[in-house]
């Protein structure tokens, strides 16, 4: 009789988890590691030490006490990658507010709704980058600004709001109705400490702290819910699997509002007295490779667009990356040559893959630096530490054994809350059991290693066959003359669904559909081989979040409208 194995596993309970709210774990940091560099901005030319970073930080949090700003309050946070963003995400949570993270790539109307939504009552903003006019958006939805005193907002638009931050640079006038940032680190040293000191004593791990919008790679985003357990349990396990110590230099292009650069980045360093450095607002490949030469940096984080963008500079040879030993590929499916080229091409031997989403703080499986190359390429790692994982039948809800394909399910103290002000949304997510359910389709093997196979969503059927986009892209990864490909499912009479696939070829390559086609003849079974083919020219006309996320039903939407498929996608099916 064959021994039934399920695919559940458990992480490693060898180290607990830390109890502590966000702010008491910065100042044991400060204490620890006093002199070493907290923040390097390089696009402000800006070196924060620990011991600074925390009286920043407790000044800031005065500051915004003494404007009214209590417990459980939200604070909207609405600017690039810049040291004021983190010294907000610190001080918010030394008084208790709960940070809410706004996508830069916003405009009004996105605006307006997550400030609604999520019942913001202040908001911290820069005043512009490039053509993002980020006060000039908010004065446009609340003019009522321009005749206000600050802390005194009354808007039509937005009724909740009371105070407007400025971050205000040399030279940027900050309206009447607002406070300055610099201002209210000001402000703030005349509250005595002590006062801070009875606040943050009454806090507690398990409150909120932030909320954190989903991508929208799928629809209008959600308000994630999550606690100061959660996130910086999260980073601390994370830093953790990649051997971090205070000697580390973290290089971090990856946008700040998205959980990948606050909890994976800035917190993840935040406890072990490593160093966040800072290449630029926004990214770009020479930034990146200048601030890991010039800073000696040993790891470096990104998502899979940022290495592919690195790797095809064509100086990359002359920045010195000899410091590098590790980082985090994540945030999209990571191609399987992009990886091994890493670790070739960028010294970054013990790079690793972190998977999750941020319903889960939120990583839920990484590769670690000791796995064999072959695991970290193939493979999003195990478990990580105090957490549960296991992969169902998303038809029946049972476990299913390894090795075979099922939706990936997570449990743990990574788990959010809710999706704020959201409770259906939060009930078809989170089960009876507090097992959240992430939509996405995976495998595990006897060693407990999981590969993502695809999403629910995504999975597409023609003629009764389920197709697996991810798998496709992989196989045409291998092609020496592709740079990058995402392959979606569109509507058709005949078969229900066919595949596209929208490729973007190396510098000085050229391909036709027909090249394509003899590429994958004998390889994969016809019915995999995609229908339609789309060549673009740059990375810019693929449908991206501003993290770098594949909009994959915005591809399926121009491509209807491209190809003429209107009449099937008003197919009525079953």
């Amino acid at each position: 009789m064959t021994v039934r194995r399920p695919s559940y596993d458990i992480g490693s309970t060898d180290f607990p988890l830390i109890y502590n709210t966000i702010g008491e774990q910065i100042r044991e940091t400060a204490k620890k590691f006093p002199t070493n560099e907290a923040i390097v901005d390089k696009g402000q030319n800006r070196r924060i030490t620990y011991a600074e970073f925390d009286e920043i930080t407790d000044n800031l949090a005065k500051g915004f006490h003494k404007i009214g700003i209590r417990r459980g309050e939200r604070v909207g946070l609405w600017a690039v990658n810049r040291w004021e963003w983190t010294a907000t995400q610190f001080a918010t949570a030394k008084i208790g507010a709960v940070v809410v993270n706004i996508n830069p790539a916003y405009r009004t109307h996105e605006l307006k709704y997550a400030l609604n939504q999520s019942e913001t009552t202040s908001i911290v903003l820069m005043n512009a980058f490039k053509s993002s006019k980020y006060k000039e958006m908010l004065l446009e939805i609340a003019p009522e600004i321009h005749s206000s005193q600050p802390g005194q907002l009354k808007s039509a638009e937005l009724p909740r709001m009371k105070n407007v931050i400025i971050i205000d640079d040399d030279g940027v006038e900050t309206p009447a109705g607002t406070f300055s940032f610099r201002g209210l680190i000001e402000l703030g040293k005349e509250m005595p400490n002590e006062e801070l000191n009875a606040i943050m004593t009454e806090l507690d791990p398990d409150d909120d702290i932030n909320i954190q919008y989903t991508s929208g790679t799928t629809g209008f985003p959600k308000g994630v819910t999550l606690s100061h357990m959660n996130i910086l349990n999260n980073g601390y396990h994370v830093a953790r699997v990649m051997n971090f110590s205070d000697k580390d230099r973290l290089c971090i292009p990856v946008p700040f509002y998205h959980c990948f650069g606050m909890v994976m980045s800035n917190l993840a360093c935040s406890v072990y007295g490593a160093t966040m450095v800072i290449p630029g607002p926004v990214f770009t490949p020479t930034d990146v490779l200048k601030a890991v030469s010039e800073e000696k940096c040993t790891a470096l984080h990104g998502v899979p667009t940022m290495f592919i963008a690195e790797l095809n500079t064509p100086d990359l040879e002359n920045y010195d990356l000899k410091s590098l030993r590790t980082g985090i590929m994540a945030g999209a499916p990571c191609p399987i040559e992009t990886m091994k080229e890493v670790i070739e091409k960028m010294n970054m031997s013990e790079v690793v893959i972190a998977y999750g989403q941020t319903e889960s703080s939120p990583v839920t499986t990484m590769t670690r630096i000791e796995d064999t190359i072959e695991k970290r390429v193939s493979t999003v790692g195990r478990v990580m530490p105090r957490q549960e994982l296991k992969i169902i039948d998303p038809v029946s809800g049972l476990t299913v054994e390894r090795g075979a394909q099922g939706e990936i399910c997570f449990r743990g103290y990574n788990v959010m809350s809710r999706y704020y002000n959201n409770p259906d949304a939060t009930a078809s997510t989170i089960d009876r059991t507090h097992w959240l359910h992430s939509g996405d389709l995976g495998t595990m093997d006897e060693e407990g290693y999981v590969k993502i196979t695809g999403r629910i969503k995504e999975m597409v059927i023609r003629g009764g066959e389920n197709l697996y986009p991810r798998e496709i892209e992989e196989f045409l990864h291998t092609n020496p003359r592709v740079m990058d490909v995402y392959v979606v499912g569109v509507p058709d009479e005949k078969y229900g669904e066919e595949l596209m696939a929208w490729i973007l070829l190396k510098d000085n390559e050229k391909a036709e559909e027909a090249d394509m086609r003899e590429f994958c003849k004998g390889k994969i079974a016809h019915f995999k081989v995609p229908k339609y083919w789309k060549f673009v020219t740059s990375r810019d006309e693929f449908p991206m979040t501003v993290t770098g996320k594949i909009q994959k039903f915005k591809m399926r939407e121009a491509a209807i409208k491209e190809l003429g498929l209107e009449a099937a996608a008003n197919i009525v099916t079953a």
